[in-house]
């Protein structure tokens, strides 16, 4: 069966309607690309890149906000946006081992767009999930090169999901993951966007839900088999959860919703065990112009700002849950059967399989 995405497939998940390309890049200005790195038998990964809008984040900064559902994982940059309530760079998604490599690309891309001589300091976002039962995760594949051709891939639209960029070689409650996006349109406060982006790679076979309904126990080892013990079988892995919207927010507000993505991953059966790592961010698109750098003579003395009352947040709360259980969903309905190193075996979720157990829950039809 080609690959697809839920929706297409009849899945619907929550209440809330999608945005256009049902993709965190319905949030205006947020662009997404890819690297995907496949090679001999054994590379299996790649990187993402997520530009939070059309201009510089450096020179035009955001407030984010971020939170941590188990921290066996690595999200760089996190103390600053802790601090400061700011993202001020691209953020970028790749495997455990390349995280570096990745950071400091970022890096070199912004200073080449600087005049020379000028002072700049820069702290990128960059997430990672282990992909080493596939991927020849110490051979340190990803090079400063693959993050130019992602930085330079970036694009609003669809977004490709399941096998690219970080999620390449990424497994999900025992199938292929990887990338996966949705978002949602809030009308109740002023129809904004919420988009989210997840590269997923944690989570149990036996506890995956789809829309409530046990998949994972109804599709065991025994009829699609894991990728490998222990990775493939025991708890581990992680996920990393990119949230934008368009609805002006305080950096608190962002760490708000950042952290209701954690029910999302919940929807699907993650409970956050000892060894992921589950790392969430939140970035608003709703108030351009914040003051950048460091010159405080240049700085005004104060900024006009918009906030949606914390009266107003919790449309916006169901919209991080809904795009989250969905973006999961995508990643597994996107992926497709991958064999990586020494033979191991990532199966795609199987999609007719998924919708006949869907098709038998009790209950109205969806």
């Amino acid at each position: 069966m080609v690959r697809s995405r839920a929706r297409d497939l009849g899945i619907l998940l929550g209440m809330l309607p999608p945005g256009p390309s049902n993709a965190i890049t319905d949030v205006p200005g947020v662009r997404v690309g890819h690297e995907t790195i496949v090679e001999r038998d054994a590379v299996r990964t790649g990187v993402t890149v997520v530009l939070p809008h059309e201009g510089n984040a450096w020179e035009e900064p955001l407030f984010a906000g971020p939170h941590t559902l188990n921290g066996n994982g690595e999200l760089t940059g996190l103390e600053w946006i802790r601090e400061s309530g700011l993202l001020t760079s691209p953020i970028g998604l790749t495997n455990t081992h390349s995280v570096g490599v990745v950071r400091d690309a970022l890096v070199a891309a912004e200073v080449e767009g600087r005049r020379g001589g000028d002072d700049f300091w820069s702290l990128p976002v960059v997430g990672e999930t282990w992909d080493g039962t596939l991927n020849d995760i110490a051979g340190m594949h990803v090079g400063a090169s693959h993050v130019r051709a992602a930085l330079a891939s970036a694009a609003a639209g669809p977004v490709a999901e399941g096998n690219v960029g970080g999620g390449t070689g990424m497994v999900c409650h025992g199938f292929k993951g990887g990338i996966g996006t949705a978002s949602r349109v809030v009308e109740a406060v002023g129809s904004h966007v919420v988009g989210v982006l997840v590269q997923a790679n944690y989570g149990r076979r036996e506890r995956l839900r789809v829309d409530g309904v046990p998949v994972g126990e109804a599709i065991p080892a025994s009829e699609v088999p894991l990728p490998g013990e222990p990775a493939g079988g025991g708890p581990g892995g992680s996920i990393i959860v990119l949230v934008a919207t368009s609805a002006p927010l305080l950096p608190d507000q962002c760490r708000r919703l950042a952290q209701r993505a954690g029910l999302g991953v919940a929807r699907m059966g993650g409970v956050g065990e000892n060894s992921s790592g589950d790392l969430f961010l939140c970035f608003s698109t709703g108030n351009r112009g914040l003051p950048a750098g460091d010159a405080a003579a240049a700085t005004p003395a104060t900024v006009a700002l918009e906030m949606v009352p914390g009266q107003r947040l919790t449309p916006l709360f169901d919209a991080v849950v809904e795009a989250t259980e969905e973006a999961i969903v995508n990643a597994l309905c996107g992926a497709e059967t991958m064999v990586g190193r020494d033979g191991a075996t990532a199966h795609a979720l199987p999609l007719e399989r998924l919708q006949d157990l869907l098709a038998q829950r009790p209950g109205p039809a969806r």
